[in-house]
């Protein structure tokens, strides 16, 4: 098994492509060992230590170090976990989530959410992260940045100034964009 690594745009995540499917059309987010419960393989990364956030999406995994870890160390730890996971044959998430409630969007919102769908959300992909639409309340769109995208330096003026303005050409009801957690 060959592991390709590439950098995001924050310097302390790096992005796993391990040449086959992560989670396909799904993805997982967990910020520390006692949510990453649910994931033999994120368990695997957190007990590695120094890792401060793992992140499985479509065809990759995205690992966040804490501040005092350099990658040269730290990298082939991960490359290891990842390649012994995968021989393993354990399930990515051994639990599945709770569905979601179903409802109907309105379609301003249903607007909102193909245009992250279809713009947004390869191109945060392609740099490690991904993005999810949590609500769009008196002309705010409301946000969560996962992955590479969560703590980056960069994402701040992703939001405001590329898919806050995409958003408001678009969705003329958008006044403004809002990161949450």
């Amino acid at each position: 098994m060959f592991i390709q690594t590439e950098p995001t745009p924050n310097p302390n995540t790096l992005k796993f492509l391990p040449g086959r499917d992560v989670l396909g059309t799904t993805t997982a987010s967990f910020s520390d060992a006692a949510m990453a419960q649910s994931s033999p393989l994120a368990s695997r990364l957190f007990a590695l230590g120094g890792v401060t956030g793992v992140f499985l999406g479509s065809d990759f995994i995205s690992v966040t170090k804490s501040e005092g870890v350099d990658w040269p160390v730290l990298k082939p730890a991960v490359l290891g976990a990842v390649m012994d996971h995968y021989t393993s044959g354990e399930a990515l998430i051994s639990e599945t989530a709770p569905a979601a409630a179903g409802g109907e969007d309105s379609p301003i919102v249903a607007q909102i959410k193909e245009l992250l769908d279809t713009r947004v959300r390869p191109a945060v992909a392609n740099d490690g992260g991904d993005i999810i639409f949590r609500a769009f309340e008196e002309g705010v769109v409301y946000l969560h940045m996962q992955g590479a995208c969560s703590g980056c330096p960069s994402s701040t003026a992703t939001l405001k100034h590329g898919i806050e303005n995409m958003l408001r050409y678009y969705v003329p009801e958008v006044q403004a964009v809002e990161a949450v957690d």
